[in-house]
């Protein structure tokens, strides 16, 4: 069976490439990562006009959704363009709220669809909030209680200087409890891992795209450093991993929408699969770039250092692969 995504989702998909081309994101990336965040603000507001945090925000709080293939759509092209921000957590925080009810999802949910920036910490995924101090909440889930933090905390050391690592402050008021908070919060981790496998995805294409156009210029001994064959096979490499990751991907995504049983462990090993194909790309960018690789001056700069950490956040790779096999 082929899963191909129809004209409407190509569009969509296109829609947002052309809207982030013309953002200029590596300019965004700078700013939020010196503590500016007003550049990634803006941006994020022309994100959700387009509708992309409605898709996880149920239409009886003014969302769209949940719509897993749609959701992917969206992050493997903020992954290829490396939007800052809790993007997966603030979609998770939809899925959430959604499922644990009252009065915090009649509040949070149409400002989320809106554009409210949320960041989010599960037991059981870290003890860290992503990008807490630019947002507008940040919710901690502890057991059977969802609660919102009193503040974004003291931050933590990060591989990536635009992916900033809080640990949220204790308390803060009960916003809902009782059992349906666990299952919501299940639901909600397993869309953070499916958001971030699209978003590491998406990092991946970006950084094999750079690459190729990369070594078709730089020569040595006369020649493109793109014809020796060792290059050409690490590119086919990078590429068939992409490419095995992204069935993966939609295949989660289908069992999501349908609410299949199996459908954490699919999410798994869609997050699996494009996390780790995503910092090859990494790998294969940094080494077929040289020492230019290396420098702060370079844009591609930024993806190289978000690789890694999309590869690791919402389950790391023997996580998820124990998870596959568990179920």
């Amino acid at each position: 069976m082929r899963f191909l995504l129809d004209d409407e989702q190509r569009e969509f998909a296109r829609s947002l490439d052309a809207m982030l081309t013309a953002a200029g994101t590596p300019s965004v990336l700078r700013a939020w990562a010196a503590g500016d965040h007003a550049p990634g603000r803006a941006l994020w507001g022309r994100l959700a006009d387009a509708g992309v945090f409605a898709l996880a925000v149920p239409e009886a709080y003014g969302g769209l959704g949940p719509l897993p293939v749609e959701t992917a759509v969206a992050c493997v092209e903020l992954g290829r363009h490396a939007v800052p921000g809790p993007v997966a957590e603030t979609l998770a925080a939809g899925v959430l709220l959604g499922g644990a009810g009252g009065p915090a999802a009649e509040e949070w949910l149409p400002r989320i669809a809106s554009g409210a920036v949320v960041s989010l910490r599960l037991a059981g995924h870290g003890p860290y909030a992503l990008d807490a101090d630019a947002a507008d909440a940040v919710f901690t889930v502890d057991g059977d209680e969802l609660r919102l933090a009193p503040g974004p905390g003291e931050p933590s050391a990060s591989a990536d200087p635009a992916r900033r690592l809080f640990r949220p402050e204790a308390g803060g008021a009960v916003a809902a409890a009782g059992p349906g908070v666990r299952e919501a919060a299940r639901a909600a981790g397993d869309w953070a891992s499916f958001a971030t496998a699209a978003l590491a995805l998406g990092c991946g294409e970006e950084l094999l795209r750079a690459t190729v156009a990369y070594v078709k210029q730089r020569t040595q001994f006369g020649v493109p450093v793109g014809s020796f064959q060792a290059v050409k096979h690490r590119l086919a490499d990078t590429l068939l991993g992409l490419e095995f990751a992204r069935p993966l991907l939609y295949g989660a995504a289908v069992e999501l929408a349908g609410g299949s049983a199996g459908a954490g462990a699919a999410v798994a090993a869609a997050k699996a699969a494009a996390g780790e194909a995503g910092y090859a790309a990494a790998r294969t960018a940094l080494q077929s770039h040289g020492a230019v690789g290396y420098t702060e001056e370079l844009d591609l700069a930024w993806w190289l250092r978000r690789a890694r950490p999309l590869r690791d956040a919402w389950g790391t790779p023997s996580a998820c692969r124990a998870r596959v096999l568990a179920g």
